[in-house]
């Protein structure tokens, strides 16, 4: 069974770790629209300014500076943006100072970045992940957590360090109320990574392949950098007769080339045999406003036909 049931959903998660913050750590929530309708996907507790809720300007380029002064002065600010897209917007001071700022003067500049990203419906800048823009600089710890216990995770390391963290949410992770668990089989054919909501597909697109003869690990990425390659990933990749495929919601020249680089050249670092992986997220294309202009993660189907070409283009199955 990859799903056990929690009392918790994320977005109640989200909420608890954030009132304990503002009301016994003396800690900073900043953002846009926190209190409108729907208070951020029922993500933020209702507090008030006084206890540490604070409405940023609808100025998409100051709030990462407010959040790096809160972060010197000792604050640990939660920053929320509500379009992970904005990132492009408001990511300087975050990269260009929180994530240096340890390295060159010794003075650690802790902020939590909640980077809320959806799928489609909003056009071509707000909607869809874009963790790789946070990826590629150093100082800066990013994760893309899914369940309740992956967030508290991800929390407890944000107050036991000292480093600036970008958080790569996403909405479809508010409801979940139960662990996401790796699926490992013998003689597997492939093995498949998943990052962020492409995880939901991949666990239905395990079933339908199951269903189709063909059997599939899969392996969930958490921790998207610093990005450790362990045994599980190295025995199970190495097992799989046709060799990987990772997937993400983010574009494919991104984060994806770049973990499916570190894992093949750490397999073929320890001596096993060279096992090719496949990348697949978001066509190379900008999305519109209109629905069929949309560009989507990789759905259910699409994950299990670039299995089956994998199987084919390798060999077909025995």
């Amino acid at each position: 069974m990859e799903e056990t049931t929690q009392k918790m959903t994320v977005a109640e998660k989200i909420s608890q770790i954030t009132r304990n913050h503002l009301l016994k750590n003396n800690g900073l929530a900043l953002g846009q629209c926190l209190t409108a309708v729907g208070w951020v996907g029922g993500t933020i507790p209702h507090l008030s300014e006084k206890e540490g809720l604070v409405e940023l300007s609808m100025a998409d380029v100051s709030g990462g500076g407010i959040a790096v002064g809160a972060a010197l002065a000792g604050r640990r600010p939660i920053y929320i943006v509500r379009y992970q897209g904005f990132q492009w917007y408001n990511a300087a001071s975050i990269v260009n100072y929180a994530a240096k700022s340890k390295d060159m003067w010794g003075i650690p500049c802790p902020i939590f970045v909640r980077s809320i990203a959806m799928d489609g419906a909003i056009g071509p800048v707000a909607s869809g992940s874009h963790h790789s823009i946070f990826i590629r600089m150093p100082g800066i710890v990013v994760c893309a957590p899914m369940t309740p216990n992956e967030y508290q995770q991800v929390w407890n390391y944000f107050m036991e360090h000292d480093d600036p963290m970008y958080i790569s949410e996403h909405k479809k992770s508010f409801p979940i109320d139960y662990d996401m668990k790796d699926i490992i089989k013998p003689k597997a054919d492939v093995t498949i990574f998943a990052i962020s909501s492409t995880r939901i597909n991949a666990i239905e697109a395990v079933k339908t392949l199951e269903g189709n003869g063909i059997v599939c690990n899969l392996i969930h990425l958490l921790w998207l950098k610093p990005f450790v390659i362990n045994k599980k990933i190295i025995a199970s990749l190495n097992q799989s007769r046709f060799g990987g495929l990772i997937l993400d919601g983010d574009f494919e020249n991104g984060a994806l080339k770049c973990l499916a680089f570190d894992i093949i050249q750490k397999l073929t670092g320890s001596g096993n045999k060279f096992k090719p992986i496949k990348t697949l997220g978001l066509e190379e294309r900008s999305a519109g406003f209109a629905p069929h202009l949309d560009n989507l993660p990789p759905t259910t189907g699409k994950i299990v036909k670039t299995v089956e070409y994998i199987i084919n283009s390798n060999g077909k199955k025995n």
